[in-house]
């Protein structure tokens, strides 16, 4: 990157942790995917001293190799809704065990300048452990899921992200055709229950991790 580029994030950055702080969220920042991992692993599991693990499926936890390193570490006791050939059943079951987890690591479909988190989820598992729950929470997200309003962030998750997710788990919806959010009533439809988090309750209890980089839906 060039330098004026590198300063433009800088600011932009810098701004959202200013704008997430002032909304009570404890807020990291990553210059790398590398840099986010670690932080997780060195600092936040440290910090809370969590010891059962669970997460809301996000890609951005599994590009950064997050995930897997939980998984393999001995000393953690990892809740995974989404393990590979469990029956649906299991699957839910484990979506509400992750609800009394330690700890719930998740990604945001978009969080505006203001300092809101904006999500949007089929199940509603991952924005219930959002909400409330799990003694702690870890959003991790890249500088491409900033944008200036509400109304961008919807735009955004409808006709982007949900796309992007519909065509990535093979669901037979129109979006995953067109690209575009027709507003479907399809057995398959990923967009079901709205999450707009303005203020971490209690104060720290979510911890965001701006990632400076572009990365995830």
């Amino acid at each position: 990157m060039t330098k004026y580029v590198e300063r433009y994030w800088e600011k932009k950055l810098d701004r959202l942790k200013q704008s997430l702080e002032f909304n009570h969220f404890e807020v990291y920042l990553a210059e790398n995917q590398a840099e986010a991992k670690r932080i997780v692993q060195e600092e936040i599991l440290r910090k809370t001293g969590a010891k059962r693990i669970s997460w809301g499926g996000s890609k951005t936890a599994t590009d950064i190799g997050l995930i897997q390193a939980i998984k393999g570490d001995p000393t953690l006791v990892f809740v995974d809704p989404f393990e590979r050939d469990i029956p649906y059943e299991t699957s839910l079951e484990r979506r509400r065990e992750a609800l009394t987890a330690d700890l719930f690591i998740t990604g945001a479909n978009a969080v505006t300048e203001a300092g809101c988190l904006v999500n949007l989820d089929r199940a509603g598992n991952r924005v219930a452990a959002i909400s409330f729950g799990p003694k702690f929470v870890v959003i991790l997200f890249g500088r491409n899921k900033i944008v200036s309003d509400l109304d961008e962030a919807f735009l955004r998750i409808k006709n982007y992200a949900a796309p992007l997710v519909a065509m990535r788990i093979k669901a037979k919806t129109p979006c995953a055709q067109s690209a575009y959010c027709e507003n479907c009533s399809t057995p398959d439809r990923i967009c079901s229950t709205w999450s707009i988090v303005e203020k971490s309750y209690p104060a720290g209890r979510i911890k965001v991790i701006l990632i400076n980089q572009d990365i995830g839906f």
